[in-house]
C-alpha cells in the first residue's frame, strides 16, 4: 500500500467473505469499494437460501463486521441456532452491506484487472502502477477505475464441475441439460418438489451437498411414492463416507451425514458406487448414465450433480497469479487444504502469507481461494481477510498473527486418499468394479462411521 496508498482497495464480492473484508479494511481507515455483481448482498447465497448451515450464528459472524453493526442498533441472532441461507443474508450480511453503504456497488460486475499500462508480460515498472480495473454495470454501461489493492472474493459459486469424472462434460450432459441440476433442489418450493416427486434421479457427488440433496429426496419419498434416488459415487463405500458423525465437532455437519446414511438404509436411495459417468444418454424418454466401464445407470428421471465447484480466472488473466497446478490455489495454500491429505478441520489456519502471489496486492479470498478444495469454512475466510486487511495497513504484526481455531471434522484422513484401491483384504475396499447396493449397515459392521476401518 506504500503505492497509490490514497486509491481504495477494491474487493470483488459482497459475499461472507468479501464483506468481511470490507469491514476489517474499514476498520482500519482504509478506503474501499465492493463490487457485486448481484442487485443485492450475498447474491449467490440466496440461491441456496433454502440449505441450513452447519455451522452456528457464533461461527458465521465476523467480529470487525459485528464491531460495525453494533452502533446501528443490529442485534445478534442466538449464537447456537443454525440458519438457513435465507437466514444469513437477510439477518447479517444484507444489514453488513447496508451499515458499509455506498462502499458496495451493486450490479457491477468485474470483467478485467490488470496493472496500468502494463499488460501480463511487462516488467518494466510494474510494480510501481496501480491496478486498473474494468467493470460493467447492468445497463451495459463500462467503467474503469483505479485501485490500490485487489481482494478477489468473488467464490466459486457460479462454475459448478460437471458430471463427467474427467473434470470435462460428459457426452450428452449439454445436451440433456434441462434435466440436470447441478443445485440442491429446494423441495419447499411446490415446482421444483413436483419435478422430483414420484421420480427416479441420480445425485452424483460425495459431500455436504450430495448428503443434503439424499436427505431431502428420502423425505420426499416417504410422502410421494415412487420416489428414489440413485447415489453415484465414484468411491467405494468406507468407514469415512458419511463423514464423521458424533466425533465431528461441528454436529450439525455429522448429522448431514448420518441423515444421508439413514437414506440408503432405509431404502430410499441406491449407492453405486466405482462410477466413473463419461455419457447421459436417453432412451424411451427416460435418462441413463453411462461409466467408463460401460455400466449404465438406467431409467432415470432427473439428474443432480453435485461434484463440487470450481474457480473463474478469466478475468485475471493479465495478472501474475501463482496457483497449484491441480487445485487451482495460491501455491503456498493448496498444500494445507489438499483433499487428498485434509478436510477442513485439519487445516492449519492461514493468512497472507499463504494468499500472496507474485503480482504483489493481489489476493485471492474465501471459496475462491481453495480452488477446487471443497472443505471451506466461514471462520477460515474471516481469518484470511482480517490478516490481509492487517497486512495492507501495514500492520504485519497482526498479520502474521493467528487467531483462529478450527474445529474438527472427526474424519481422519481426506477425501482423496479414499478413491484409491485398497488391498483385497480391506473390507472397504474400492470395488474393482461399479456396485449397485443397498446398505445396510450394523454397528458391528467393519465400515459402521463409528468404528472406521
Amino acid at each position: 500500500m506504500s503505492e497509490g496508498h490514497d486509491l481504495p482497495v477494491l474487493v470483488i464480492g459482497a459475499g461472507p467473505i468479501g464483506l468481511a473484508a470490507a469491514a476489517h479494511l474499514t476498520g482500519r481507515g482504509l478506503d474501499v469499494i465492493v463490487a457485486e455483481s448481484g442487485s443485492a448482498a450475498a447474491s449467490a447465497v440466496r440461491e441456496w437460501g433454502h440449505v441450513r448451515l452447519f455451522s452456528t450464528w457464533a461461527e458465521l459472524v465476523d467480529p470487525a463486521a459485528e464491531k460495525l453493526l453494533g452502533p446501528t442498533g443490529w442485534t445478534r441472532p442466538d449464537p447456537a441456532t443454525y440458519p438457513t441461507g435465507a437466514d444469513w443474508a437477510k439477518r447479517y450480511l444484507q444489514p453488513l452491506a447496508d451499515t458499509l453503504g455506498a462502499k458496495v456497488r451493486y450490479n457491477t460486475t468485474v470483467t478485467g484487472v490488470a496493472r496500468a499500462g502494463r499488460d501480463r508480460v511487462v516488467d518494466s515498472g510494474r510494480s510501481e502502477q496501480p491496478f486498473t480495473v474494468h467493470l460493467t454495470t447492468a445497463d451495459g454501461r463500462e467503467e474503469r477505475i483505479s485501485a490500490a489493492a485487489v481482494i478477489d472474493a468473488s467464490g466459486t459459486w457460479s462454475t459448478p464441475s460437471p458430471v463427467g469424472a474427467d473434470g470435462l462434460p460428459a457426452l450428452g450432459e449439454k445436451a440433456h441439460a434441462a434435466r440436470i441440476s447441478y443445485r440442491i433442489p429446494d423441495l419447499k418450493d411446490p415446482q421444483v418438489r413436483a419435478r422430483y416427486a414420484g421420480k427416479r434421479t441420480a445425485v452424483v457427488g460425495s459431500g455436504a451437498s450430495a448428503f443434503t440433496a439424499l436427505a431431502g429426496l428420502a423425505d420426499l419419498a416417504q410422502q410421494e411414492s415412487g420416489t428414489h434416488a440413485v447415489w453415484v459415487l465414484r468411491r467405494g463405500l468406507t468407514g469415512s463416507t458419511f463423514g464423521g458423525g458424533s466425533a465431528d465437532q461441528l454436529p450439525a455437519r455429522g448429522a448431514l451425514g448420518q441423515a444421508a446414511k439413514a437414506a440408503v438404509e432405509n431404502g430410499h436411495a441406491s449407492a453405486l458406487t466405482g462410477f466413473r459417468t463419461t455419457a447421459v444418454e436417453e432412451s424411451d424418454g427416460r435418462l441413463a448414465l453411462v461409466s467408463d466401464e460401460g455400466t449404465r445407470a438406467e431409467d432415470l428421471d432427473e439428474i443432480i450433480v453435485l461434484t463440487g465447484l470450481r474457480p473463474d480466472h478469466s478475468f485475471l488473466s493479465e495478472l501474475r497469479l501463482g496457483l497449484d497446478e491441480r487445485l487451482q490455489a495460491p501455491v503456498a495454500l493448496a498444500p494445507l487444504i489438499d483433499p487428498n491429505q485434509h478436510s477442513c478441520g485439519t487445516v492449519y489456519p492461514h493468512g497472507v502469507a499463504e494468499l500472496s502471489h507474485p503480482e504483489q496486492g493481489v489476493h485471492l479470498v474465501g471459496m475462491k481461494s481453495y480452488g477446487r478444495a471443497p472443505t471451506f469454512l466461514a471462520m477460515t475466510g474471516y481469518e484470511q481477510v482480517r490478516s490481509i486487511a492487517a497486512h495492507l495497513a501495514g500492520d504485519h504484526e497482526a498479520a502474521t498473527r493467528v487467531e483462529l481455531t478450527l474445529p474438527e471434522t472427526g474424519v481422519c484422513g481426506g477425501a482423496g486418499l479414499f478413491d484409491q484401491p485398497t488391498t483385497e483384504s480391506s473390507c472397504c475396499s474400492t470395488p474393482a468394479a461399479p456396485q449397485l447396493i443397498t446398505l445396510n449397515v450394523s454397528s458391528g459392521s467393519c465400515c459402521s462411521t463409528s468404528g472406521g476401518c
